[in-house]
């Protein structure tokens, strides 16, 4: 995460959400998905979601104050995501793999590759 950023928000955990969401949500129904799908949204954590394309994604970290809503769209390709299952946690370079477009399901610990 960028420095600047990181002095602002902290993320302790990262979830993903399997089942898409509508990329027109604003914070109020990503925040309703969020307590739908994960049980509640609790403080230091992001929740993430893609559209049924794969090629935008929302997410939604509570900082403990109040939520923050980002969108990320790629020009090109589609991120890697699930299919099955309901929710996944994901690591630190998981995720950076995940923004990026790149397979984050075979990123292991520090970064290190465990599958082709």
């Amino acid at each position: 995460m960028d420095a600047r950023a990181a002095a602002v928000i902290r993320v302790d955990a990262i979830w993903l959400a399997c089942e898409p969401l509508d990329m027109r949500a604003g914070t109020e129904t990503a925040l309703g998905r969020v307590v739908k799908v994960f049980g509640e949204a609790r403080p230091h954590h992001a929740y993430l979601f893609a559209n049924r394309r794969a090629n935008r994604m929302k997410a939604l970290v509570h900082d403990g104050i109040g939520v923050w809503l980002a969108a990320r769209r790629l020009n090109a390709g589609r991120f890697v995501w699930p299919q099955e299952g309901s929710t996944l946690a994901l690591t630190r370079p998981q995720l950076d793999a995940l923004v990026l477009g790149l397979p984050w399901q075979r990123i292991g610990e520090a970064g290190v590759i465990t599958s082709l």
